[in-house]
């Protein structure tokens, strides 16, 4: 096992130079460890030969699991989560774990023990958070495969932020135990990949279920909710409704729909997520000097809620879930943006709070909905030239729905196989 970049050998590609994986590494940070050789796996499987990164809050016995955190810092678990297990006896190389936010708190992978990390795209931009590291080596060539994990978007933003492909699974589908947590109710963990057929593989094992290739097939009925914020940025609009255009002209009826309680949504989740976390750390606010600012900032907001906010919110979100349910007897899908934003520089950016709020704004209303959402590259940032994604979300259950919708884009357009300037590619 090595640490940080200066390792990498089995974590690169085969044909890549080992110096320019570490030059890689090096420039993004997206490796906290490397793991060499590779966690023990089975000789063959459905991901043979796969390298995958593992955001580092996802247990790996006798590999160090520091959650980007001082706290964690020489933290070794002695067992595999379910879904290191998973992945291992489907033959993937376990090959690194990977830089996030500390504790899975924040969306852009700057508040790490470990330092930042930087968008392979443009290394003054972050990557999103918080498995901000994840996306981050997919794009730059460094692992074929990442796992994240998704409270309110932190496997989907940095999937957008850096052009990659990523599922947040539904409710309950992936096993959480050996991951640690924010706020179990809501979290997810999901994989990331530059292209949607590695994405449905993993998605298979991690969920135990046969691995089925994805069917390329237009959606019926893509529902086009109406804006429920100030602000989106005209660039990423312009994007996401060409990305529509493409079903549209394959057959698709795009349909304009309204989401009751979508703007409440946001506020909703957090409630929920915020108090929990306070619970989760609340002893480790003892020594608050440990903490990275911009996390204890987070922590802190679950200080005025109580469990009476908490069950209201409970109580919405129940409600917004039976709408969605039937919204989606309408609808076989939903199209939305998955960034509101441009793919934000590292330094000048607004306060953490208001960072988290405006980059959550898109993301968050899927958290509190109980089926998947598949983030897909659509296109280029007409200014900056930054990746844009789009979200697919679909009913309870509707993974294979989504993974075809997204194999059939894919089949359509080139987003997914462009390589940064960043790669060991």
């Amino acid at each position: 096992m090595t640490t940080g970049s200066e390792g990498g050998g089995h974590g690169a590609s085969g044909s890549a130079d080992a110096g320019r994986v570490r030059e890689v590494a090096r420039a993004t940070n997206a490796v906290v460890t490397w793991i060499d050789p590779p966690l023990p796996h089975a000789a063959d499987g459905p991901l043979a030969g796969v390298r995958v990164g593992l955001k580092d809050n996802i247990d790996t016995a006798g590999v160090r699991t520091s959650c980007g955190s001082a706290f964690f810092a020489d933290r070794v678990p002695d067992t595999d989560a379910v879904v290191v297990s998973r992945l291992a006896d489907a033959g993937a190389e376990m090959v690194a774990k990977l830089a996030m936010s500390e504790f899975a708190v924040g969306l852009t992978t700057q508040n790490s023990a470990s330092g930042p990390c930087r968008n392979p795209w443009d290394l003054d931009r972050v990557p999103g958070g918080s498995s901000g590291g994840s996306a981050a080596a997919v794009a730059a060539g460094l692992v074929d495969l990442a796992l994240g994990t998704d409270t309110g978007g932190s496997v989907r933003l940095p999937a957008a932020a850096c052009g990659v492909t990523a599922l947040r699974p539904g409710e309950g589908t992936v096993s959480s135990v050996g991951t640690f947590p924010v706020c179990e109710l809501v979290d997810t963990v999901g994989p990331l990949a530059r292209s949607v057929p590695l994405v449905a593989r993993a998605f298979a094992v991690l969920a135990g279920r046969p691995v089925r290739e994805p069917v390329p097939t237009v959606p019926r009925r893509i529902g086009l909710p109406e804006l429920w914020f100030d602000g989106l940025d005209a660039g990423v609009a312009e994007v996401v409704a060409a990305a529509g255009q493409v079903f549209a002209a394959a057959g698709a009826e795009l349909v304009p729909v309204q989401v009751a309680g979508i703007g409440a949504a946001q506020d909703v989740l957090y409630t929920i997520v915020y108090l929990e976390l306070l619970e989760l750390h609340r002893d480790r606010l003892a020594d608050p000097g440990r903490f990275q600012p911009d996390t204890l900032a987070r922590i802190h907001l679950g200080e005025g809620l109580t469990e009476g906010h908490r069950d209201e919110a409970l109580a919405i979100r129940t409600e917004y879930q039976q709408g969605l349910d039937e919204l989606f007897a309408d609808v076989d899908v939903l199209l939305t943006p998955t960034l509101p934003v441009d793919v934000p520089l590292a330094v000048g950016v607004d306060d953490v709070l208001t960072t988290t709020r405006r980059l959550g704004q898109c993301a968050a209303p899927w958290s509190l909905h109980a089926g998947p959402t598949l983030a897909l590259p659509v296109g280029r940032h007409p200014v900056s030239g930054m990746p844009v994604g789009a979200q697919l979300t679909a009913a309870v259950g509707g993974e294979d729905l989504l993974l075809d919708a997204g194999a059939w884009f894919q089949e359509c357009t080139v987003w997914h196989n462009e390589v940064p300037p960043c790669s060991v590619d």
